[in-house]
């Protein structure tokens, strides 16, 4: 039976050790794998049928719930919020039309999942609002156990004044059926790790950082043998300096200057264990499509614990710190500190050496 010593215990084998308020949780999350995850006698339903953390970017929101998570033995589902907007619109293209489109693509998605965790909970505007709250309102009328993380506490959420209105309902059930706890910590602990032997992101664009780029794809791919590539993102065409087994080398004009979205950036994560991301040139992030896009390919690497190597003009912290213009941009800073750390473990680990690239032909990089 799960229990809090239990989470404690798998927390102490990672070396950590929950504060207050991550114990807070942990208790908040316990007691919810505890309820019977159904309705109350008088046919309600339950008071507290999920737990919504929120707080600043790297204060333990994800990690105790991933724990809580990796530990419960019921029918579960964990998934990042990106996903599951892919998920839905997908499954409501082929719903057929009805009164009610979005309860029964929500019935559906909801069938047979007894816990569900969103990570990096967010609505920023109002076509997710209006999915999102109809989602909710499913899943607690179905009796499903919810926990959400968020950078975001709930009177915040779609924050937009001309919207913010017709989300309240959303926001007072999430308050009345959620137990919300604020992970309130001074500190981001993605900021203390140990640097990864490694090098993960380079500045600036010269000769040396060409060179290390090219060992890295070497040590993973397994040849200096490379060939640029087109390859399908979302189903559009992307050009890449090389695409290996393990590794995409593209650029950053490409991937995020051009006009992608979140769905390119989930396709190309699920399709290898790591980007290098090269020709970043600082002054594009200035631009706030761009940069949005940018902080959506960090969160999806991230979720997926994909590898993601950058080069840049100049290094890419200080050319983030104090940009304005998009959503989230703490987190992504909190993110890459992690990314670049010892204790970050990613899909490509144990791939080096190990995977040969099928290009035939070598080419100087341009």
């Amino acid at each position: 039976m799960l229990d809090e010593a239990l989470v404690v215990s798998a927390l102490a084998a990672r070396d950590i050790v929950p504060d207050v308020t991550q114990r807070e949780a942990i208790a908040s999350l316990v007691a919810l794998l505890g309820a019977n995850g159904r309705r109350t006698h008088s046919g309600s339903a339950l008071a507290h049928q999920g737990v919504y953390c929120h707080g600043l970017p790297g204060r333990g929101k994800s990690l105790v719930v991933d724990t809580v998570f990796e530990l419960a033995s019921c029918r579960k589902r964990r998934l990042h919020f990106h996903e599951f907007l892919r998920e839905m619109n997908r499954r409501l293209v082929s719903e057929p039309r009805g009164d009610d489109r979005l309860g029964s693509v929500s019935r559906q998605w909801l069938d047979g999942v007894e816990l569900l965790c969103f990570d990096e909970f967010h609505v920023h505007d109002i076509a997710d609002a209006f999915l999102m709250g109809r989602f909710l309102d499913t899943a607690i009328g179905l009796g499903t156990r919810v926990v959400l993380t968020s950078n975001y506490a709930p009177d915040a959420l779609l924050s937009d004044p001309e919207f913010h209105e017709r989300f309240l309902p959303t926001i007072e059930q999430i308050k009345h059926c959620f137990t919300v706890i604020h992970f309130d910590g001074a500190r981001d602990y993605r900021f203390d790790g140990e640097e990864s032997a490694l090098p993960h992101f380079f500045a600036p664009l010269d000769a040396a950082t060409g060179d290390a780029l090219l060992q890295i794809f070497v040590r993973y791919e397994g040849s200096e043998t490379l060939e640029p590539a087109t390859v399908s993102a979302a189903g559009r065409p992307l050009a890449a300096r090389a695409a290996g087994a393990a590794l995409l080398w593209a650029d950053f004009e490409s991937l995020c200057v051009a006009s992608r979205s979140h769905l390119d950036y989930l396709d190309l994560a699920e399709q290898w264990h790591g980007l290098i991301l090269d020709r970043v040139h600082t002054e594009w992030l200035a631009q706030a499509h761009t940069l949005q896009r940018f902080i959506w390919l960090v969160d999806i690497f991230y979720d997926r614990k994909c590898a993601l190597f950058i080069a840049s003009d100049r290094p890419i912290e200080a050319a983030l710190s104090g940009l304005e213009g998009a959503h989230d941009l703490s987190r992504t800073l909190s993110r890459l500190a992690e990314m670049q750390s010892r204790g970050y473990r990613t899909t490509l680990d144990g791939t080096a050496g190990s995977i040969g690239i099928a290009a035939t032909q070598t080419v100087a990089l341009p």
